[in-house]
């Protein structure tokens, strides 16, 4: 478990939580001035996320209220852009704007990246930066994929201040149509 995260996570009320939960010390080593890391992208992450074809965001309204949505597209759609940095075309969807709107107020967010087959989770906390297609053309046109028949309305850069692997004990296994027939082809 990499520093940063445990920085944005490890607040007071949760370490305080730790504590009476009897986690408070094989935590806290994660908080030592020595402890570093989680805040760049590896080949590790980069390779994850590269094979993603969708995630969930989180972000927080102008109320405090959080919302999570998905965010779906061809495998690869959400970009690495530097070990630091990760962006994608965001496409029209039901014109609610929501996470849009959420985000020109408040850009703090944070990513849930699944890969259930495997049973791997990636966290990714961040802030979002939103390029529309009128101030960025060309920005938006790199994010997006020709070949996908989505329409893309801006870019969204994200850049990153922690991310953390999760454990697999809870994560269902499950399949897509296209992984099931992957598997039904090695048998």
């Amino acid at each position: 478990m990499p520093r940063a995260f445990a920085e944005i996570a490890f607040t007071p009320a949760v370490q305080s939580i730790q504590k009476q939960q009897g986690s408070a010390a094989s935590y806290a080593k994660f908080l030592k001035p020595e402890v570093s890391g989680g805040d760049r992208l590896t080949a590790a992450e980069a390779v994850f996320i590269s094979e993603r074809d969708g995630f969930y965001q989180a972000s927080v309204s102008e109320t405090g209220w959080p919302y999570v949505q998905f965010r779906g597209g061809p495998a690869g759609f959400l970009k690495i852009l530097s070990p630091t940095q990760i962006a994608y075309a965001d496409y029209r969807g039901n014109r609610q704007y929501v996470s849009t709107g959420n985000l020109t107020l408040e850009n703090r967010l944070s990513l849930i990246l699944m890969d259930y087959p495997n049973r791997r989770r990636l966290k990714i906390w961040g802030h979002a930066t939103i390029v529309s297609t009128e101030e960025d053309a060309a920005a938006v046109a790199r994010l997006h994929d020709p070949n996908y028949k989505a329409v893309p309305e801006r870019a969204v850069i994200i850049t990153i201040d922690a991310f953390d692997w999760n454990c697999p004990q809870h994560i269902p296994q499950r399949y897509t149509l296209d992984e099931l027939q992957d598997l039904e082809l090695l048998r």
